[in-house]
C-alpha cells in the first residue's frame, strides 16, 4: 500500500497576514505559486494513485503547479468553516476572548450558509475523505494517494488517521507550501514524514 500525502496550499495574502480563511477564495501569492512548484520535485519520484484537492482555487492552483494532474474535487476537503472569524486574525479574536482557542472553544456563528463547524464536523469530513483515499488505496496498485487542502483541515485528518479526536490536530502544525506524509508500520498508522519544504 502507498502512503497518504498531505500538501498544504502556497502562501495567499491571508496566510501572510493570519487571517483565518476558510469560504474566502483567495489565490496564491508568488511566493505561494514557487511552494507549489517547489513541491514537483518532491512529487516527481512517487508513483501517485489518486490525486484529491479542496474546491478552493489555493488548493486546486498549488496541484497544478505541483504537476498534479488528472485531480478530483472533493467538498470534504474544504478548510473548516470559521464562521463569524472569517478574515479575524487570533490576535483580533483575543481582544473579546483572551483565553479563545480554535480547538476547545469553536467559532462564532457567521453570514448566511457559514454557520461555523466543531471540531467534530470537521472530523465527520475528515473521516469521509480517509474511506474515499482507503477505497483508491483498495482500487490501486500501491500507489500514493494525495490530498491536497488546507491547514486545519489536513490537521483533524491527520488526527483522525492516527486514532486521535479531532481536537488533537492541534498538535500537528502545519505550514504552506509543505509536503507531509502518513503510512503504515507494523499495521498501525504513523507519521512517515511531516512537514517538509521543497
Amino acid at each position: 500500500m502507498g502512503e497518504l500525502v498531505l500538501i498544504r496550499h502556497g502562501e495567499t495574502e491571508w496566510t501572510l497576514s493570519g487571517q483565518h480563511t476558510s469560504y474566502t477564495d483567495l489565490p496564491l501569492t508568488g511566493k505561494g505559486e514557487e511552494q507549489a512548484r517547489g513541491l514537483a520535485r518532491m512529487l516527481s519520484s512517487r508513483h501517485i494513485a489518486c490525486v484529491l484537492t479542496s474546491p478552493m482555487e489555493r488548493a486546486r492552483q498549488t496541484a497544478k503547479l505541483a504537476g498534479l494532474d488528472h485531480t478530483f474535487v472533493d467538498p470534504d476537503l474544504r478548510e473548516w468553516d470559521y464562521g463569524g472569524y472569517e478574515g479575524v486574525t487570533t490576535r483580533e479574536i483575543h481582544r473579546t476572548r483572551p483565553d479563545w482557542d480554535l480547538w476547545t472553544d469553536g467559532v462564532v456563528p457567521g453570514p448566511e450558509g457559514h454557520p461555523g463547524e466543531t471540531p467534530e464536523e470537521v472530523g465527520d469530513r475528515a473521516d469521509r475523505v480517509l474511506a474515499r483515499a482507503d477505497a483508491a488505496f483498495a482500487n490501486s496498485e500501491g500507489g500514493d494517494v494525495v490530498l491536497v487542502a488546507h491547514a486545519h483541515l489536513l490537521r483533524v485528518l491527520t488526527a483522525r488517521r492516527l486514532g486521535l479526536p479531532p481536537a488533537d490536530g492541534a498538535l500537528f502544525q502545519l505550514a504552506t507550501g509543505t509536503l507531509s506524509r502518513l503510512g503504515l508500520e507494523h499495521g498501525r498508522h504513523v507519521l512517515t514524514a511531516w512537514n517538509r519544504l521543497p
